[in-house]
């Protein structure tokens, strides 16, 4: 049964692929059972729902004469069967499913049915996902409870080339999936509805004003603050939790049902703080004239102010000119905070910096979030979300049986948060406000009666 969803999982990974149907007459012809089909040997890197999208070939047909692909999936060289005379299917653009995806049974046809009417003038495709009437699984009635969840994210389904920012809402989504397959047990079954967000406040208000999410018990994504506003609002109305997991600028304290994944400035510059004191390091703070100071740098200082932690002052000139002496100590690990998260505005002290390390001195740069692809050859500090040291072996087994491609997104991984907040999500609706994930540790933290924020903000130290 559980091996089964990811039938499910690759169609629903389909629905965002622009199709352009290859020709198979060039395969092998044979008769199998008085039917004509096509012998087509797998190429490299071609997972079960590419094969459908490449030859334009229902999944159902597929999977109807290679039973075996049900359990194991797709394997490199192995000779498959495919349909000759494929049923006509209206075309339609790729869309995010905007109907219930059940992950617990085959699935046998994808039928384009009527635009929905909540969308006004913009007309919204819908796959429905039907089940096998002949299965087995279908004769037996199921006696679970159904929780249904919802996720929203901008897909840009009516894109004719998806941006490298949908790529990673597709992997978020993919995350997402396997988090709902895994979290399947004997006495709930857990159904999720797929929307494409886009960057219309109408869109999302239409389906406030709609009736589709009566029966949704939690809502993960949304990442325009446009959107989020009248989502936020519709939950607290309906009592419906929402996790966000990339806003950061909502007031928590006037939204009692959000959840919120991205830690404030303020989480971060505390936990530094206490990092900052926990360690003994000398701290240097040298200003940049920026006229745009970011607010994670601001904070940080007014933290360290407060707390009463010293701090050098020393302006870039002095570091440019080497005459940087008086500001350090020589006996203890310098911290320096450069006063702006613009690393070009920084660059040319980061040479003066490497100097002073060689010259003995202990030096340790405090780095911003900006500078993740940036290697300045100084170990930094900083403060991340993502922690776990969980083995993701088997994880990303499953992903390259069922999804069968390689990860667009760079670490942190868009799948892995999807997952882990998928999973986070459906803990908080059993009363758990603490989560392990693969690659996050989550813990809610209520903000003055409203919602709530995540309080798992690390410092990591790099050697």
């Amino acid at each position: 049964m559980r091996n089964k969803a990811f039938i499910v999982l690759a169609l629903c990974a389909l629905l965002f692929v622009p199709a352009k149907a290859q020709e198979l007459l060039n395969y092998p012809l044979d008769t199998i059972n008085g039917e004509e089909v096509y012998r087509y040997q797998v190429e490299r890197g071609i997972g079960l729902y590419r094969v459908g999208v490449n030859f334009d070939v229902p999944q159902s047909e597929i999977l109807r004469l290679n039973p075996q692909l049900r359990e194991r999936g797709l394997h490199f060289g192995e000779v498959i069967l495919l349909p000759t005379k494929r049923p006509v299917v209206k075309k339609v653009t790729p869309v995010v499913p905007e109907t219930p995806i059940v992950p617990e049974v085959p699935v046998v046809q994808e039928t384009p049915s009527t635009s929905v009417d909540h969308f006004t003038t913009e007309t919204l495709s819908v796959a429905s996902l039907a089940t096998d009437s002949l299965a087995a699984d279908s004769l037996v009635p199921d006696t679970r409870r159904v929780v249904e969840l919802a996720i929203l994210l901008p897909f840009e389904s009516r894109q004719t080339k998806r941006s490298t920012n949908a790529e990673r809402m597709m992997e978020f989504y993919q995350g997402a999936l396997l988090a709902i397959h895994d979290l399947q047990n004997d006495s709930i079954l857990y159904r999720l509805r797929v929307y494409d967000s886009e960057r219309s406040e109408r869109r999302v208000a239409a389906l406030c004003d709609s009736t589709d999410l009566d029966s949704v018990k939690a809502i993960l994504g949304l990442v325009y603050p446009i959107q989020i506003e009248r989502m936020a609002s519709w939950c607290e109305q309906h009592q419906v939790p929402l996790l966000l997991p990339f806003s950061d600028d909502l007031e928590l304290e006037n939204y009692p049902y959000v959840l919120q994944f991205n830690s404030t400035d303020e989480q971060e510059a505390d936990s530094l703080c206490a990092w900052l004191r926990h360690c003994h390091a000398h701290c240097v703070a040298v200003e940049v004239r920026d006229e745009d100071l970011s607010a994670s740098v601001r904070t940080l200082r007014k933290q360290m102010r407060v707390r009463g932690i010293p701090c050098t002052a020393m302006g870039l000139h002095d570091l440019m000119m080497d005459s940087v002496a008086y500001a350090l100590d020589p006996e203890r690990e310098n911290v320096i905070l450069l006063h702006s998260d613009r690393y070009q505005l920084v660059r040319m002290a980061i040479p003066h910096i490497v100097k002073l390390q060689e010259e003995g001195y202990r030096i340790r740069l405090i780095s911003q979030f900006s500078w993740t692809k940036e290697n300045p050859g100084v170990p930094v500090v900083y403060t991340s979300l993502f922690s776990s040291n969980a083995s993701l072996e088997a994880y990303d087994a499953q992903w390259r049986t069922y999804f069968s491609e390689e990860h667009v997104s760079e670490a942190p991984r868009y799948d892995l948060l999807g997952y882990d907040l998928m999973q986070a999500l459906v803990a908080w609706l059993n009363g758990e406000q603490t989560h392990t994930g693969l690659q996050s540790s989550i813990r809610w933290q209520q903000v003055r009666q409203g919602g709530y924020q995540n309080a798992c903000v690390e410092v990591k130290v790099e050697k």
